[in-house]
């Protein structure tokens, strides 16, 4: 397929006019955001493929500022929930409160938590208690809050970044799995390289500081999510994807040993989904109207990182997840390719 190619429901211009915007987010991201060009890239794609994101880093990386400057550069309404253990669940949703009216007549209404923003920051979402990470849940899938029987819905769009330190830190609880697969992608932030710390640390500590400038609105957010889904993939692309995830699950007697042996959850239509929704948001976020291999490359670690569990052997022999769906994927595209 040509990349040239333009949708039949866009015009040229309207296509050009949405992908210069996706240039120009990425661009007011880099400059507060500096040397973290792929983190970046990776939360752009996860937000204009509708999903959540699950951002995992040592303190002082820079995850509260990124999402926080995600918000100024897309015009969402940013809200911040610091997790603590102590946090209960009607901190997060809101709760029925006791007002009086103009008449002094006392009546029930509906307060807000910090949750009804339309970009939340769950800020250290894994030293909350179980409990408490769930109540994320119906809102995180459905758009919607239930207090008291009352369905209170999510202004859109509605996305929920959080991040988690590392498990091996003290006080952290694991997330719960189906809270887990609620997160489109699972972005690992490193620490910057010598070249990078030194770049941050001129911006950051002169006199002035890069502020972020507002490129988008919350329309054009919600226009651009709906265009990613009309992005053409190629049947060679998509067999690979399918293939690829039949090929992570352990039960099926033809994948290969290491699979059968070291995994404990394959990859689920779920996480198939993901794969395509983010490889399709990155076509874009390229300035391609079409799928690549390399979209779907890019795709599969932040997509499925988080949603393949290796069983007690698997973790007991030092295996890499990771690598292990790296060299299945690229197994497949081989085979799919060759055909």
């Amino acid at each position: 397929m040509n990349g040239d190619h333009h949708p039949n429901e866009q015009s040229g211009p309207s296509l050009d006019r949405d992908m210069a915007l996706l240039s120009a987010a990425r661009q007011a991201l880099s400059k507060v955001f500096v040397g973290q060009g792929e983190t970046v890239d990776q939360l752009l794609v996860c937000l204009f493929a509708s999903g959540h994101a699950l951002i995992e880093g040592a303190p002082g990386l820079g995850k509260t500022l990124l999402v926080r400057t995600m918000a100024d550069v897309g015009g969402l309404k940013f809200s911040r929930i610091q997790f603590t253990p102590d946090l209960m669940p009607a901190d997060i949703t809101g709760t029925m409160v006791l007002a009086h009216d103009e008449s002094g007549k006392p009546s029930t209404r509906f307060q807000a938590g910090p949750l009804f923003g339309q970009l939340v920051l769950a800020d250290e979402i894994n030293r909350a208690t179980p409990k408490t990470q769930s109540a994320l849940l119906e809102a995180m899938q459905e758009k919607t809050v239930t207090v008291a029987g009352n369905e209170y819905p999510m202004q859109k769009p509605f996305h929920v970044f959080a991040t988690q330190n590392p498990f091996e830190m003290e006080g952290t609880y694991s997330l719960p799995e189906a809270q887990i697969d609620r997160f489109l992608f699972k972005v690992i932030i490193d620490y910057p390289s010598e070249r990078v710390l030194e770049e941050i640390l001129d911006q950051t500590t002169g006199a002035h500081v890069p502020q972020a400038e507002k490129v988008l609105t919350p329309a054009d957010i919600l226009r651009i999510q709906h265009l990613v889904r009309e992005v053409p993939m190629a049947e060679h692309v998509r067999k690979t994807i399918v293939r690829f995830v039949r090929a992570t699950l352990p039960q099926l007697s033809e994948n290969e040993p290491a699979i059968r042996r070291y995994v404990r959850f394959g990859i689920s239509p779920r996480g198939a989904q993901a794969v395509v929704l983010a490889a399709k948001s990155r076509a874009l976020l390229s300035g391609r109207y079409n799928v690549s291999l390399d979209d779907v490359r890019a795709s599969v670690l932040p997509a499925l990182r988080h949603r393949f569990q290796l069983n007690f052997e698997g973790m007991a022999e030092g295996v890499s997840a990771e690598q292990l769906l790296l060299e299945t994927f690229e197994r497949h595209a081989r085979s799919v390719a060759s055909v």
